[in-house]
């Protein structure tokens, strides 16, 4: 089974529940239509489908998930058409389309992208937010932020674009992503729980950490299809990693190395799952589709 496959139902009911968002809170046509082509035009659905199948899995609220799972993707979606941007990557092609900079132009790409934030966490933080109370809707804000900015996600890219260029440790290179791009998965995860029973925090650290592994095996998993993979299916340039001359587990351990650890961390993610007294099969499966794709 293909990752698209795997999560077609997850991204079905995301992209209808934002689509009705973005019609409902824009009021400028042209940057509706460029937030749209940023966060509408494919993508997997990693986060989304993480969240909404750990708070499933906790017998949690499924529109509570749903509106959580649309925040996340709302935010990642941003961080693209920033990363995209000339002062950042300066990539022209994302998900096999022009980036929102090329099908737009630069400005509004980058209110397209602050759009997108802020309209993530309006929609976490509206009430009520299916039947949750209001402590738990506040951590899920909380987590989301945390993970989204100068202590997740905006420190990864940081520190990304100061190691360009460089040669960095693998303790570096492996600090680098379990920011830039851990944290938000790990934060799917904290949301995903904070989204079910009560008894489910009490694992809380155990989907965390399963979310720490993955998102670390799913960053090396992309350094090495960068070197191996085909534009066609990524929906990128090949080689593009290596054209901009960025640090790479390709480059640190080669592609044998880098296969070594990314089936390391795959373990240790399975393992994280072994004590959790739920059935976590579809986590498992998840796990396996994502980290042998091909794009």
């Amino acid at each position: 089974m293909s990752i698209n496959a795997l999560t077609a139902d997850v991204r079905e009911q995301v992209d209808a529940f934002l689509k009705q968002q973005l019609a409902r809170h824009s009021i400028n046509e042209t940057l509706r239509r460029a937030m749209e082509h940023g966060v509408l035009l494919g993508g997997k659905r990693v986060r989304p489908y993480l969240l909404m199948t750990i708070a499933e899995i906790c017998r949690g609220d499924k529109q509570a998930a749903l509106t959580a799972a649309g925040a996340i993707e709302l935010i990642h979606a941003y961080s693209l058409i920033h990363d995209d941007l000339p002062a950042m990557d300066n990539d022209e092609l994302r998900r096999g389309q022009p980036t929102c900079h090329i099908a737009f132009d630069e400005a509004t790409a980058i209110l397209a992208g602050d759009s997108l934030q802020t309209l993530a966490f309006e929609l976490l933080s509206e009430w009520p937010l299916g039947g949750l109370k209001a402590e738990r809707q506040l951590s899920m804000v909380n987590a989301l932020a945390r993970a989204s900015g100068s202590a997740g996600m905006c420190a990864g890219q940081a520190i990304d674009l100061q190691a360009t260029g460089q040669q960095v440790s693998e303790h570096e290179l492996e600090h680098m992503h379990r920011h830039k791009t851990g944290a938000l998965i790990e934060a799917a995860a904290t949301i995903g729980v904070l989204c079910g029973e009560e008894e489910a925090l009490k694992w809380q650290p155990h989907f965390e950490e399963f979310a720490t592994h993955l998102g670390l095996a799913f960053q090396v998993q992309d350094d090495i299809l960068d070197v191996i993979g085909n534009t066609e299916l990524l929906g990128k340039p090949q080689g593009s990693d290596t054209a901009a001359d960025k640090s790479t587990y390709v480059q640190l351990l080669g592609v044998e190395g880098a296969q070594k650890y990314l089936s390391s961390l795959h373990e240790k993610a399975l393992l994280s799952l072994a004590d959790i007294p739920y059935n976590t099969a579809k986590l498992e499966q998840f796990s396996d589709v994502l980290l042998k794709r091909d794009h």
